[in-house]
Parts: structure tokens; sequence; C-alpha cells
């Protein structure tokens, strides 16, 4: 992968199989070029969310084979402190946004667990759910502000290595932005659970109902991939 400044750090630390796809001739030349965005705006001034560090966060806990969920999310939060890396999470402290919300709301419904004080969701993760968003940053205050720098092509390419290289897992596709990935996904060997997404703005119409967090655990269960705890971390498997 050619030298570069903003991204080098957090993409060194990544498992093998994730920076084999990073290091493409494609996907680095991609991320070549946000990477000179990235540098160009810090060295202005610009906050850029999640810190460098966490831009990979994701990839972190566990190799494509490993992965049991996958929940896509759109793009990081923007205010100070709250992105982490992970889709729909915020670090232990920071209010909890809308959205998870009304996810913690379904998961209580689903599966009669009490909604936890925190917003974190690394124990998720540490279990093998991919939390994605197809851009990986975003500037200070500025939604979507990084939507057109290149991250859906290196996005799409992470979830093209899942498609391919893991034996069965849940895509849970919440809105119509995760469900425009649905074609990317083999549906005769992964389950694609589709639904609303969890907005005030939208989860009345699809998403608090649906259930996916007890169908997804069926479908794993029923697959010999383990259930996921997704009240705590007892389920840990990496």
């Amino acid at each position: 992968m050619a030298e570069m400044n903003y991204l080098s750090p957090a993409i060194d630390s990544l498992p093998a199989a994730w920076r084999a796809v990073l290091d493409t001739p494609a996907i680095a030349a991609r991320l070549a070029d946000i990477d000179r965005v990235l540098s160009a705006r810090a060295a202005a001034g610009v906050d850029i969310y999640p810190p460098r560090a966490l831009l990979f966060n994701a990839l972190r806990f566990a190799s494509p084979e490993q992965v049991r969920v996958v929940i896509l999310g759109q793009d990081p939060y923007h205010g100070a402190g709250e992105a982490m890396g992970l889709s729909f999470s915020v670090p232990p402290g920071v209010r909890i946004p809308p959205s998870l919300r009304n996810i913690y709301k379904e998961q209580q419904s689903d599966l009669g667990l009490t909604p936890p004080a925190s917003g974190d969701l690394s124990h998720w993760a540490e279990q093998g759910v991919l939390l994605l968003n197809t851009s990986l940053s975003v500037e200070a205050d500025q939604a979507g502000s990084h939507g057109k720098l290149g991250w859906q092509q290196v996005s799409d390419a992470l979830i093209d290595v899942v498609n391919a290289a893991n034996p069965g897992c849940v895509f849970l596709l919440w809105g119509k932005w995760a469900q425009s990935k649905a074609e990317r996904i083999d549906g005769t060997r992964h389950c694609i659970l589709s639904a609303a997404h969890p907005s005030p703005l939208s989860a009345s119409r699809g998403f608090l109902g649906c259930r996916h967090f007890s169908q997804a655990n069926q479908w794993l269960a029923a697959h010999g991939r383990g259930e996921i705890a997704w009240g705590g971390a007892s389920g840990q498997l990496f």
C-alpha cells in the first residue's frame, strides 16, 4: 500500500484479511486519494470524526470469515466525542442518540432486554457483529460531508469480502441506504433482513416490531454459528 499520512496508523493495526482488501490496487488508490483530502483538511484545522485511530475500528474485532452479523450505517456521528468507528455506537458516557434508543427499544420488545445505560456497542463487535458505516469519516457538525469522498468504494469492497469469504452470516439492512447494498449479497448463503431505519423519522414505519434480533439469532443457531448475546458480552467469541 502507498505510504499515507492520515490513514496508515489506523490501517496498520487491522487483521491481515482486511488489510489485504485495502491493499488491492483499486482500493489502495482510492484510499490514497481520501488520505490526501483528510490530511489537507486536518492541516487546515478541520475536526474530523471519528478520531483517526478509530477510522477502521469496525474491522478490528473479527476477520471477514468470523463475522456473524453485519449492521450497515450511513456515516459517522458528527458531534464532538460521539463517533467511535462503529455504526450506531457512541462511547460510554455519551448521550444515547435517538436511532440507538429505538434500536434498544426494539431489542427490549423483541428479546425482553432492559435497555442499557451506555450506547457503546463494542460488546456486539466483540461477538462478530460488523458495525460498518458506508462512509468512514465526517467533518464536525457537517452530516454527510464526506459522502462523496470515495469511501463508498472502500466499504463496498469490505462488504464484498464478507459476502465472498464468510460461510454465512446475517445482514441487517435498516433503511433505504443500507438496503441498496442487498444486490451485493448472496442470499443463498447469507440471511438478509430488511426494515425501515431506526431514526425517529421512520422507526414507526417498520423498524419497531421487526424482531430482527431474535430472527438473526434463530438463523445463526440453525446454521451452527451460535447466537449473539445482544444484551451483553457473555457470547464473546474472539
